[in-house]
């Protein structure tokens, strides 16, 4: 309880040095707080401590009070008493708290009482779907992006029902893409009518929509035909491509062009035999797949597509991993190591090692003795991973006796399995011929020749 009141104290108290008071003229810039003891000053003050306070009981994070507080203009300019109402309206959603911290921290327009009071009878009136708290989050987020009056939202309910999807695939379409409610019926029949002639079935169509939503939003001249054929340009045949987009619809969501870079780079590879074998397993098209999985990952953490290819050319291993794998070791190595993401163009074996055997393990080490004082120089990334693992351990481990419980390979606490039982040996004796007297006679022969 005392951690949660200074939390909030350090909250305020930033409040309080950082914020100006709010602008009289349109074109006027928005500042915040100032430290001049006007009336707006102490106005606008116990605005934003009645803000930090009741979205602290709404379950906000103390740490983000700060900087979502004062750069909302919606917020400063609004109804306490209606924010509230507003608040409570979500909650009567039974929305996840963390679903409703993320609606309003992405759009804090959302907390609109008139916006949510309309929306608040379309939901409770649509008793021909069951409304789940994502789709909720999805399309108000949507909704209150662009506008969108509520009240087409039973319609194009009824229009996706009516076309034949089943109320799962509706469903999961608005939590994934709540666009759908401003399309035309025209403009899904005209998806429904490509994925038909390139010879997908009706039920087919409607598990590739559940699965991926975002595909009833590309545009068939633009994007899914020219896909198709760079597919086919590429060397495999329309069947083939037709039960791949079934097995995993979200090869729809390539870019054109993107497919040709991936299986570039795995034809260029060169790594060991049993890597490649591993990585073409369930044939090149699903690997090139794979590739673009983990370039979109390395992507998302700050690394730009060139960079990406270049870790995935270096170290092929990663490919073979799960993208979940990449994810925590590169949380991992931002908020732990506290090394820049960039760190891996230039080590891009950190991902291809094991986390729990080896980045853990060497990581422990050098920070117990970066913090003993027993480092000379400063241990980088590339000296805690490139180093074989008998290296570092003569360089940091054995050296110091309490750290080998730190890392366990070769310390004296722990026994290394043996890989083949005692006494195999013996299985593998040469096996002994009897000696014919023609054998002894050239062995006497060739010995005579000797001396």
């Amino acid at each position: 309880m005392a951690i949660k009141i200074l939390h909030i104290r350090t909250a305020l108290r930033c409040l309080v040095l950082s914020s100006k008071p709010l602008p009289t003229h349109p074109n006027e810039r928005l500042h915040f707080l100032s430290t001049m003891p006007n009336s707006s000053n102490e106005s606008l003050y116990r605005k934003q401590i009645s803000l930090a306070n009741l979205f602290q009981r709404y379950g906000f994070p103390p740490s983000q009070l700060h900087s979502f507080i004062s750069t909302s203009r919606f917020l400063l300019g609004s109804n306490l008493h209606e924010i509230e109402k507003s608040l409570g309206i979500l909650l009567s959603f039974k929305i996840p708290q963390k679903f409703v911290v993320s609606l309003i921290t992405e759009c804090p327009g959302v907390l609109e009482f008139k916006f949510l009071k309309k929306w608040e009878m379309v939901f409770s009136k649509s008793g021909v779907l069951n409304i789940s708290p994502l789709l909720i989050k999805s399309v108000l987020a949507y909704a209150k992006r662009f506008q969108i009056d509520p009240d087409g939202f039973n319609k194009s309910v009824d229009v996706l029902k009516g076309i034949g999807f089943s109320e799962g695939t509706v469903r999961k379409v608005l939590e994934g893409f709540p666009g759908a409610i401003t399309m035309k019926k025209s403009e899904i029949h005209q998806r429904i009518e490509f994925f038909i002639q390139i010879g997908i079935q009706r039920d087919e169509i409607d598990w590739i929509f559940n699965s991926y939503p975002e595909a009833l939003g590309f545009l068939i001249e633009n994007r899914l035909m020219p896909l198709v054929d760079e597919f086919e340009s590429l060397g495999f045949s329309k069947e083939f491509i037709r039960k791949e987009i079934i097995r995993e619809p979200r090869f729809l969501g390539m870019e054109l062009g993107e497919f040709a870079r991936c299986l570039e780079l795995l034809s260029s590879l060169k790594c060991r035999t049993p890597i490649k074998l591993k990585i073409f397993s369930d044939g090149a098209f699903r690997a090139g797949f794979e590739v673009k999985q983990r370039v979109d990952c390395l992507c998302k953490h700050g690394l730009i597509r060139r960079e990406a290819f270049k870790v995935l050319w270096k170290e092929p291993r990663v490919i073979i991993y799960d993208v979940q794998d990449i994810e925590k070791k590169i949380e991992f190595l931002v908020n732990t190591m506290k090394f820049n993401v960039g760190c891996l163009v230039e080590v891009p074996e950190y991902l291809g090692v094991s986390f729990d055997k080896q980045i853990v393990p060497r990581y422990n080490v050098i920070e117990y003795l970066r913090a003993k004082g027993g480092l000379g120089d400063e241990v980088g990334l590339k000296d805690m991973i490139k180093l074989s693992r008998l290296k570092f351990y003569n360089l940091y481990v054995k050296p110091y006796p309490e750290c080998g419980k730190m890392f366990g390979r070769f310390s004296g606490d722990v026994q290394v399995k043996r890989q083949h039982p005692i006494g195999l040996w013996k299985m593998f004796k040469p096996q002994k011929h009897p000696e014919s007297k023609e054998d002894v006679n050239n062995m006497k022969s060739f010995m005579e020749g000797l001396v």
